[in-house]
């Protein structure tokens, strides 16, 4: 695909973007020349399009192959990809692997070769073993966030899958971290490394300390999120135990949330992120899996219920507010023996609590599973074509909607809940009668 100014401006259209920043910019000019990609840019910067632009004016449309792969460390990562590339509307067919759902499903996507397949190590490399997968015509590797697939135990499968890749003429890494040594294996050949990484926190992101009197800090979290008054806000715990007790805790307060951690089934995980997405709880309390590759716009506060393990951690789990041109403010909850990590910079500055709190007002939306998706020929304009006729809502009470393969999430006014749920309850959405319930 020729990467004129006109492609351009139709392929950036759908994700609302005017124009590429300098780093994206920077990345199509480097990877049009010999040798491979190395690109370290920091958390939020537009990582994502910086390699997916280089990546198209590689492949063809008429080729009915599979040119490229991106191997990511996480199934959320790979679903964000696919969600951005899907948005671009290019033509090209694409497909995401990942564990957590059935293999079967894959599949048949990969029946007919995808020109595009995003995926986690070890799916993509149980593909390649069935022979789901055709490496032979595969020609440009993108391994976004590379360091973080290193770290999660994925060498051996890296591994494989690169030697079976035997016709590549482009690698693209990514990485938010600096100074990550790159294994052999990954057979990069005369690479140009960007570096646009800022090794400072960004000036939009505002840092602040709230000093606990107790060792125990829920109580103080509580108090906190209250003084928040109801902002999208992101709580990171270093266990999976503690997501639980924290999410649990909040919830016997009168705080509505959701939880998120790697023990979780897909089906829970997508439940969570939906009403996270669409305001039907504005907290989610989590593990540092949601530290990447977890895209939710405006995300207001990060609150470091536990102090990061590293300042690595620190930066990814910041990345995922004042993301882009947005603000938003990193809050460390320090208990009485608890002090700054020195790689915390300057002096933040302090949040003192009220001594009553005020729960926030609750959140206007509810969300609505629905059992179908993609694969059942459902999609938005059937949903909300539904939810008006049937469900008699005003375009104004839909909220955010997500179509999965097999299911989608709508929010709705929670206003309105009831009486919709009593209009839909034998209606038929399209041509089928589905289930239709509050997402539990």
């Amino acid at each position: 695909m020729v990467m004129t100014p006109r492609t351009l401006e139709r392929l950036l259209s759908p994700l609302n973007i005017d124009a590429l920043n300098d780093m994206q910019t920077a990345a199509l000019e480097a990877a049009r020349q010999e040798g491979d990609l190395v690109l370290l840019s920091d958390t939020g910067s537009g990582k994502t399009l910086a390699f997916l632009l280089p990546l198209l004016e590689t492949m063809d449309e008429d080729v009915p192959t599979t040119q490229a792969l991106v191997v990511v460390p996480s199934r959320e990562l790979a679903l964000q990809i696919e969600q951005v590339f899907r948005k671009m509307g290019t033509g090209l067919k694409v497909t995401c692997c990942y564990g957590g759902h059935k293999r079967e499903t894959e599949e048949n996507n990969l029946l007919e070769a995808p020109a595009l397949i995003i995926g986690t190590p070890g799916r993509l490399g149980d593909h390649l073993r069935r022979g789901n997968i055709h490496p032979e015509t595969i020609h440009t590797l993108v391994l976004d966030e590379f360091d973080k697939s290193l770290e999660l135990g994925f060498q051996e499968e890296m591994i494989f899958l690169i030697d079976n890749l035997k016709s590549l003429h482009k690698r693209i890494l990514t990485s938010a971290t600096p100074g990550v040594d790159i294994p052999a294996f990954v057979g990069l050949h005369n690479p140009q490394t960007l570096d646009f990484l800022s090794g400072k926190p960004k000036e939009s992101l505002a840092l602040e300390v709230v000093q606990s009197p107790d060792n125990d800090k829920l109580e103080t979290l509580f108090r906190l999120l209250c003084r928040i008054g109801g902002r999208s806000t992101v709580v990171f715990c270093n266990h999976r135990d503690s997501v639980e007790r924290t999410s649990a805790f909040l919830k016997d307060k009168g705080l509505p949330n959701v939880f998120y951690h790697g023990a979780l089934e897909q089906p829970e995980r997508e439940v969570a992120l939906a009403k996270f997405r669409n305001h039907s709880v504005n907290t989610l309390v989590t593990t540092d899996l949601a530290s990447r590759g977890l895209d939710v716009p405006n995300i207001r506060y990060i609150i470091h219920y536990h102090l990061p393990a590293t300042e690595e951690v620190f930066i990814h789990r910041n990345g995922r507010t004042a993301r882009m041109d947005a603000s938003g403010t990193a809050i460390l909850l320090l208990g009485p023996d608890e002090t700054l990590p020195p790689y915390i910079p300057g002096q933040p500055g302090t949040i003192d609590l009220p001594a009553t709190e005020t729960l926030p007002p609750p959140p206007q939306w509810t969300t609505l599973f629905i059992a179908a998706g993609k694969k059942d020929k459902v999609n938005k304009v059937d949903i909300v074509g539904f939810f008006t006729n049937k469900g008699q809502l005003k375009k104004d009470d839909i909220g955010l909607i997500e179509v999965k393969d097999f299911s989608a999430f709508v929010a709705i006014r929670k206003s309105t809940v009831n009486h919709v749920l009593h209009l839909i309850k034998d209606q038929k959405l399209k041509t089928q009668k589905v289930k239709i319930a509050i997402a539990r």
